[in-house]
């Protein structure tokens, strides 16, 4: 369940793949993301990008994940 929260965070997060960030990056951006908006509010985030931009938003989630297996 935490590694959920995690993935909507970093989805959630400014952080993007062109910024090709280091673990701690990682885990800094999740820390700040969840401190702004709170688990609910990185959940909306990533539901209002699914909502508004599918194709954009599975592939974000797909990097999102892909950072949490290294991170």
């Amino acid at each position: 369940m935490f590694r959920e929260i995690e993935a909507e965070a970093l989805f959630a997060s400014h952080l993007g793949p062109s910024d090709d960030p280091d673990p701690e990056q990682v885990r800094a951006a999740i820390a700040s993301t969840l401190q702004a908006l709170g688990p609910t509010g990185c959940l909306g985030a990533m539901a209002q990008s699914f909502g508004e931009y599918p194709e954009s938003a599975a592939a974000r989630m797909r990097w999102a994940l892909s950072l949490l297996r290294v991170a």
